[in-house]
């Protein structure tokens, strides 16, 4: 027999054959592992253990999809006793979830005696990659799109009759993305004083974030509220950032960066 399989993109899904995968979650997987690939390679360049990193980078993940589904489940559960598996279809990441999984990171990484600092370093450029992979996934999905615009590189957006041509926010991120890896993957392999690195790219992705969330359209266009509750996050990455570069250092320049690589 002959097995034809075919492929193609749907508004936000893929399909092969008569199965439909989410596009947005097929490029975060993709993304992720790209990540914690990355890391081992940072890891070195960071002066870190790789398996020790690789452990902590699972568990980041793993806290993460845990923890939000536990959230989804308590604040919906009377409607998850009667729809289990709708419940647990939704989108669950929110930023009391991000809260709690970076928490718990934070407690994990204590445990493998990591220090913070050097953890936020060799996490810098794969965050970076991670970022760049989830906006080309909201390109190709159609979602997260820009305000309207005159320019000449202004797109239609997937299934749009109304705005027209508007700013292509998600490419706008996905470079700024790419650049910010390939300049915090250069920091790390000079010369660098522990955490430095991480602190920077704190600062510049939150500074990235919101400009490019002024050109983006908003997600509640009836709140008072000033600032939607990721570019609190963002602000909050920034001033968290800031501060650690105002810190002395937690150790003396990283040398000799390049030696695992060597070997």
């Amino acid at each position: 027999m002959v097995f034809l399989l075919t492929i193609w993109l749907l508004p936000g899904m893929i399909r092969i054959g008569h199965t439909r995968i989410s596009v947005f979650g097929f490029f975060a997987a993709m993304g992720v592992i790209a990540a914690i690939w990355l890391s081992q390679r940072t890891a070195r360049l960071a002066g870190l253990p790789e398996q020790k990193l690789w452990d902590a980078g699972v568990f980041l993940v793993f806290s993460g999809f845990v923890l939000s589904r536990l959230l989804l489940v308590v604040q919906n559960f009377t409607a998850f006793l009667h729809y289990p598996l709708i419940v647990l279809s939704l989108s669950s990441l929110t930023p009391l979830g991000v809260s709690l999984s970076l928490t718990a990171t934070l407690i994990y990484l204590s445990s493998l005696k990591l220090p913070i600092r050097g953890v936020l370093d060799a996490w810098a450029p794969c965050g970076a990659l991670l970022a760049a992979v989830l906006a080309l996934a909201h390109y190709v999905e159609g979602t997260d799109a820009g305000m309207p615009t005159s320019l000449p590189w202004g797109v239609i957006t997937p299934g749009d009759t109304v705005l027209g041509k508007v700013h292509p926010v998600q490419i706008y991120i996905l470079l700024s993305a790419l650049a910010l890896m390939a300049f915090s993957y250069r920091a790390l392999k000079q010369p660098h004083e522990q955490g430095r690195v991480g602190a920077w790219m704190l600062v510049a992705g939150g500074v990235t974030a919101m400009l490019t969330a002024m050109v983006t359209q908003p997600i509640d266009t009836h709140g008072g509220e000033w600032l939607e509750p990721q570019q609190m996050g963002w602000l909050l990455a920034m001033f968290v950032g800031a501060l650690l570069l105002t810190l002395p250092a937690g150790l003396n320049e990283i040398e000799n960066t390049t030696t695992g690589d060597e070997a």
